[in-house]
């Protein structure tokens, strides 16, 4: 039998278990989650309430697959049960290279939690390359604040690689089931849709793509505004203000629920990312997949994912694809990109949980 912990269930957290429970038998699989609010609150104290909410007969578990949310340290001292049960955890971000708006703001704790909640676990799943090299990359440089008695950091990356391994998030699955969402859009006409559909917070970096509608739209261009998202604290200065600047080129804002959220996108033309911080970026190839043409930078995660026409260096490359994309917008809707989608689907998941 598998268990799933998940202090925080909700957002792409919850995606991947719905995804990888879609399938299973009640009996197959125990759930304790714990609902997506207080982020960092889930980091710093979940282990003490799951420590109390998990079953405590635990007789026909073999595998349990939680997120680094989780701090696996804490549970198992509290629970010692799973010493004896092979612990996978996903890293669905990393602490180590979360960008912070000040130096000072830089919790050290998150990080170290992570680092040594993967020195207990078994198995450590990461959403990408990037991920996984940025977690081994950083360690050292990690503990640079501590004054004395410094771990070996050395020995600690060479026990980490071992039982790290890549399994792209699995958005296949739940988007071969919406053809006919694709099918509605496919002759798409009128001023060029342009998506923002991403997490509002700063390491998203809104101030960059909404400096860039402005001076799109100051320059007396026609385009259509699509902005996707949710707010998990508070809103960036730049969403706050963005609504009301570029009201009339606004079609949606705001959060949408599954259906009117891939009609969106399917109804779009392009994507655009301006991120600080992103492991694997699921907003942006779900619109990929709807057929917009992603631009995102040429940092993170999206070299590794994307073609180099379609990614870009500075704000002002930026700027001048979108112009160039405005004036024309049969550019981007006679091109096809390809994208083997069948790399992000759940069969390696699956294999990896059930199968052991």
């Amino acid at each position: 039998m598998l268990i799933i912990i998940e202090p925080f269930y909700g957002g792409s957290h919850k995606q991947l278990i719905d995804i990888l429970t879609k399938d299973l038998n009640k009996e197959e699989f125990i759930l304790i989650q714990m609902k997506a609010k207080k982020w960092h609150w889930r980091a710093r104290s979940s282990a003490l309430w799951l420590s109390q909410n998990i079953p405590e007969k635990l007789d026909n578990v073999t595998v349990m697959f939680c997120s680094s949310v989780l701090n696996l340290c804490e549970l198992v001292g509290l629970r010692p049960e799973f010493n004896a049960i092979r612990k996978i955890m996903y890293f669905h971000e990393n602490q180590l290279v979360y960008p912070v708006q000040q130096k000072q703001d830089r919790d050290f704790q998150y990080g170290y939690n992570q680092i040594l909640s993967s020195l207990v676990a078994d198995e450590l799943i990461f959403n990408s390359e990037y991920n996984l090299n940025s977690f081994l990359d950083n360690i050292s440089k990690h503990f640079k604040p501590q004054p004395d008695y410094k771990p070996n950091t050395s020995l600690i990356i060479s026990q980490l690689k071992q039982k790290s391994s890549v399994l792209y998030f699995p958005i296949y699955e739940e988007l071969k089931n919406i053809p006919s969402v694709i099918k509605n859009c496919d002759n798409k006409v009128g001023p060029l849709r342009i998506v923002w559909s991403h997490r509002w917070e700063h390491d998203k970096n809104p101030d960059s793509f909404f400096s860039t509608m402005s001076k799109l739209k100051h320059e007396g261009l026609d385009f259509r505004l699509i902005v996707l998202g949710e707010s998990y604290s508070e809103c960036p200065d730049a969403i706050s203000q963005v609504k009301n600047e570029l009201d009339s080129h606004i079609d949606w804002f705001g959060y949408a629920e599954s259906n009117e959220y891939y009609e969106l996108l399917a109804s779009s033309d392009v994507v655009v990312s301006t991120a600080y911080h992103e492991t694997f970026g699921v907003a942006m190839l779900e619109a990929a997949y709807l057929g917009c043409y992603p631009l995102a930078p040429n940092r993170l995660v999206y070299p590794e994912i994307y073609p180099t026409e379609c990614l870009y260096n500075t704000d002002i490359q930026l700027y001048n694809k979108l112009k160039c994309f405005i004036l024309n917008p049969s550019l981007v809707r006679s091109t096809s990109l390809f994208f083997d989608f069948l790399k992000f689907n759940a069969d390696n998941f699956k294999r990896l949980l059930v199968d052991r």
